[in-house]
C-alpha cells in the first residue's frame, strides 16, 4: 500500500510543478501540457479511489 501511496504523492508533485510552470509563464499552457495535467488528474483521482475502497490491499 505505501508504493501506492508514494506513487500518488509523485502524480500530485509532478501535476504541480506542470500547473506551477504553466503560472509562471503567463500564457496559456501548450496542449500538451494542458493533456499531461487532465490525465494526470485522471489518474490521481483512480488511484485515490483504489487506496480508499481498500481495492490496492491484496495487489
Amino acid at each position: 500500500m505505501e508504493d501506492y501511496k508514494a506513487l500518488l504523492e509523485r502524480m500530485k508533485a509532478a501535476q504541480l510543478a506542470l500547473l506551477a510552470a504553466a503560472a509562471k509563464a503567463r500564457t496559456l499552457p501548450s496542449e500538451g501540457a494542458l493533456r499531461k495535467i487532465a490525465d494526470l488528474e485522471v489518474a490521481i483521482g483512480a488511484l485515490e479511489h483504489l487506496i480508499d475502497e481498500g481495492a490496492l490491499n491484496s495487489a
